[in-house]
């Protein structure tokens, strides 16, 4: 029978590659770690990994436990740290995985009467995923996916937070400023600054150069959106944001043109578990998120 030993253990291999360093990093020997997994062997008649000269390679067997493993240890982390703050006397952690790198000041003024309403209640926010933000939502890594491209899910409920408008943003000196509004073929000659995100994620890309078969002369990725401004304003290239962030905050060095004749409209919404609320605040935060519209 497969315990949860079992799966720490072939995880441990996957990361590690060693016996040694698997066992070192589960705090066992390597003997035990050796028997534990032999004995799993033998049930079921199968290798779970082989030799790849110094290092162990999972056999299809064994990865099909991994993949069994990154399902369901997350869930098990998830609910013996709820029990420990519980026995501390503390509500829990809200875990907040974020697909719209934008957004996270427009979070930061949630996050603050939230943290207020709920004292006994830590807030954590996750903005890189190994498997994604809708695979680390359904596997309890975090609570709630911040996220303007939802992806259904039977298990995963999407509420609508606020709409917005996504906008080419330049410097006041540009060229491009003299447009009523930005053509695909405008973009054929300008470096593009965008945040370390697949293509298929760029709204720029999927819903207004691609169609159009049209693409920059260059593009950049840069993590921070301070940086990207920064490079924006500096002359350096421009970038496609949400209209509200350059209003609120940019908007003294930076001009900014619609996409299309018609722009390009987008949703923020909030991903949550469809079970029951078992935090207890979940919902609360989500409530306070819709009362918090930038726009």
């Amino acid at each position: 029978m497969i315990d949860r030993q079992h799966l720490r253990i072939v995880k441990a291999i996957e990361t590690h590659g060693t016996v040694t360093q698997a066992a070192n990093a589960l705090h066992l020997t390597q003997s035990a770690l050796s028997h534990a997994m032999k004995k799993l062997e033998q049930n079921y008649d199968v290798a779970l990994w082989e030799k790849d000269g110094r290092r162990l390679r999972l056999t299809q067997a064994g990865q099909s436990v991994l993949g069994l493993a990154q399902r369901i240890l997350p869930q098990f982390e998830h609910t013996e740290a709820q029990l420990a703050r519980f026995s501390q006397g503390k509500q829990g952690i809200l875990r907040i995985g974020m697909e719209c790198h934008p957004c996270f000041e427009w979070l930061l003024k949630v996050v603050a009467p939230f943290l207020k309403a709920f004292p006994d209640v830590d807030v954590d926010v996750m903005r890189a995923f190994s498997f994604g933000g809708l695979q680390a939502l359904h596997g309890y890594d975090i609570d709630i996916l911040l996220t303007p491209d939802p992806l259904k899910l039977d298990t995963i409920t999407y509420t609508p937070i606020f709409d917005y408008e996504q906008v080419l943003v330049m410097n006041k000196a540009h060229p491009l400023t003299e447009c009523a509004f930005i053509a695909p073929q405008d973009l054929s000659r300008e470096t593009l600054i965008t945040y370390p995100v697949e293509l298929s994620r760029l709204d720029i890309f999927t819903q207004f150069l691609t169609p159009a078969n049209c693409t920059v002369k260059q593009h950049k990725k840069i993590e921070t959106t301070e940086i990207i401004l920064q490079m924006v304003a500096a002359g350096r290239g421009v970038t496609a944001l949400p209209k509200w962030l350059v209003e609120e905050q940019y908007n003294d060095a930076l001009c900014y043109r619609s996409l299309g004749e018609h722009g390009i409209s987008k949703t923020l919404y909030l991903g949550h578990r469809k079970a029951t609320d078992a935090l207890g605040f979940v919902g609360e935060f989500i409530e306070m998120s819709r009362r918090h519209n930038p726009e």
